[in-house]
């Protein structure tokens, strides 16, 4: 989350409303962790529609963000450690201010030795429960990979935590069959498919980050408001004396920490004491954390998401990972292709935009110019769009020359966007050809 600056411009925009529980997002507290919301897969493995009859599956490829992980970095907790020890030398902690300390400790200990920015146990068996998930969806696909002699690309945008990624998963592929370890390839690194924010590709969208003046004005007034002080005060105020608090120069900064460290310590829940998370909630009230939630949520959707109605900066780069779905489903059709599967592993911030590209559920709606993005106001939540192991899957079905592809978004079967015909009304089963005359590739 971005530090408070001053407001440049758009006093319009400043909202006032709390977004509290406009939307629920599953348990207690899951909408306020934004992208930091641990994975869930979202639909039964018992309610998939079956395909046609007569269809089999030939072929799946899928996105994936990495697993869950540690924070990028310990400045957070430095911060606020160093904020409670001078608290407690001074002898201003609150009853829950004394258990703060050791519980951040605790936390940022855990976090280094996982490694900063490294997938946690949680991510780890994240990784391994989507890939035996996907196994069990599809059996014939994988026997037939298997009897066959096809082969299983593996490609990850080079960062340790998506190659970790790319190896659990593909880990757990062998253990429900061990006949798939030589058909599986070495991961292998594609930065401008799966790393293109920081890529050739990204250049106009970093400038855009760096430059652009209405983005800067735009969140720079939804942070500076009555609410993000009021909710600043009340975090320290749980941990510090009233005194205490007034005495720090920079509020919403520090509780800004703490709400981040609140919202990666369910990533970190298995190297807990109990293994059952750190109770950081008992630090941060529901609407405190639903607030910088909403904070945190807003600049992803200016930054990574839809955006502004008026342009397709934050999301046009991800075109060349829309294209190698395409591709992929396509060479299975001609026949040129020896995979069975295409396994792609990377980072929210290709997730995000690929799902704003492809109008996925939630990143439908860019905001007006002069129309903050609000929670009343627009469904886009980062737990829902891209929680940490989200991904996206296609299958592809075949019935003599004609080919069905169906897709899962966080494992949830998914219609196609607007204006994609599926095969039937209430299906989940679209023709490749449709589906190409519905992206303008025909």
């Amino acid at each position: 989350m971005r530090r408070l600056t001053p407001v440049l411009a758009l006093g319009a925009l400043l909202l006032t409303a709390l977004p509290a529980h406009a939307v629920d997002d599953g348990p207690a507290h899951r909408a306020s962790y934004g992208t930091k919301a641990p994975y869930e897969p979202q639909q039964s493995a018992h309610t998939y529609q079956r395909p046609p009859a007569g269809y089999t599956a030939v072929f799946t490829e899928n996105v994936s963000r990495h697993g869950s992980r540690a924070a990028t970095d310990g400045e957070d907790g430095d911060l606020v450690l160093a904020l409670w020890d001078k608290a407690r030398e001074q002898g201003e902690l609150t009853g829950k201010g004394e258990e703060f300390g050791p519980c951040v400790r605790a936390l940022t200990a855990a976090m280094e030795k996982a490694g900063y920015g490294d997938l946690s146990g949680r991510g780890r068996q994240e990784m391994r429960d989507t890939a035996t998930r996907m196994e069990r969806r599809l059996p014939t696909l994988f026997a037939e990979i298997a009897g066959q002699g096809e082969k299983i690309d593996v490609v990850s945008s080079g960062q340790g935590r998506a190659v970790d990624s790319a190896e659990e998963f593909t880990g757990a592929l062998v253990a429900a069959d061990p006949a798939l370890k030589p058909l599986i390839g070495a991961t292998r690194t594609d930065k401008d498919l799966l790393y293109f924010h920081k890529a050739a590709g990204g250049a106009a969208y970093r400038d855009y980050l760096a430059n652009d003046q209405r983005l800067k004005d735009t969140l720079n007034a939804i942070e500076d408001q009555p609410r993000t002080h009021e909710a600043a005060h009340s975090v320290l105020r749980r941990i510090f004396t009233e005194a205490f608090v007034d005495r720090i120069t920079d509020q919403v900064g520090a509780a800004q920490a703490v709400y981040r460290l609140y919202a990666i310590a369910p990533a970190m829940s298995e190297e807990s004491p109990d293994g059952d998370g750190w109770g950081m909630e008992r630090f941060v009230s529901r609407p405190d954390a639903e607030w910088f939630g909403y904070l945190s949520d807003a600049e992803d959707f200016y930054e990574k998401g839809p955006g502004f109605s008026d342009s397709d900066i934050t999301y046009r780069m991800a075109g060349v990972l829309l294209d190698d779905f395409f591709q992929q489903a396509e060479a299975k059709r001609a026949g040129t292709s020896e995979l069975g599967a295409e396994l792609r592993f990377t980072h929210a911030e290709e997730i995000i935009p690929l799902a704003a590209l492809m109008g996925l559920p939630g990143s439908t709606g860019p905001a007006t110019p002069g129309e903050a993005y609000t929670y009343a106001g627009n469904p886009w939540r980062g737990a829902s769009v891209a929680p940490l192991g989200a991904n996206i899957q296609w299958d592809v079905f075949r019935r003599g020359d004609r080919y069905l592809v169906r897709m899962l978004y966080n494992e949830k079967e998914t219609a196609f966007r607007t204006g994609c015909r599926p095969i039937e009304k209430g299906s989940t089963f679209y023709d490749l050809d449709e589906l190409e005359r519905c992206f303008g590739r025909g």
